[in-house]
């Protein structure tokens, strides 16, 4: 996208915004450290992983990260099937990616919604949810407040997942 169209998005977004009186929160971002641990045994295979975003209503606001090997598994990761991956096809390529190996890595989120508009400031729920062939499943979901202070979270490990660290910079 050029500067212009650039320069007229925020214009426009930035006049909904004193029209509507919803705040936006244009700066946000949130990082998320995705932390996987190392899997014991013979058995050893990596997991899938989806990262999405819910508003204060439980409803989808974005499907952030999923990391795959083949799409048929895609339904073990039971809680973000249900409530986005079925439904979220389309744009499911786009943030899509090889499954990872045991360790930490950094997954952004950048406060806009699937369609890529910003999202009104407010609560939000971070889940991560992962899934191992001959393993176990492990869903951890994480609330923050976007449009404050910044903040940082830090999550209690679960069977496949580890401590994660989630940094909401606004």
């Amino acid at each position: 996208m050029n500067q212009t169209k650039k320069v007229k998005k925020l214009a426009t977004l930035l006049l909904v915004s004193a029209l509507t009186s919803v705040p936006y929160a244009f700066a946000a971002e949130v990082s998320i450290e995705v932390n996987l641990p190392a899997s014991e045994g013979s058995m050893n295979y990596r997991p899938y992983v989806a990262v999405w975003i819910e508003d204060e209503n439980d409803q989808t606001v974005k499907t952030v990260a999923v990391w795959r090997k083949e799409a048929d598994w895609l339904k073990d990761m039971r809680r973000w099937w249900r409530k986005a991956g079925r439904y979220d096809q389309g744009e499911l390529d786009s943030v899509t990616g090889a499954t990872r190996r045991a360790g930490i890595h950094l997954v952004k989120w950048d406060a806009t919604n699937q369609q890529g508009e910003p999202v009104a400031a407010g609560k939000y729920t971070i889940n991560i949810e992962a899934s191992r062939e001959h393993g176990g499943r492990s869903w951890i979901r994480q609330p923050m407040t976007l449009g404050g202070k910044n903040q940082v979270y830090t999550t209690k490990a679960a069977e496949e997942l580890g401590s994660m660290t989630i940094k909401v910079s606004n």
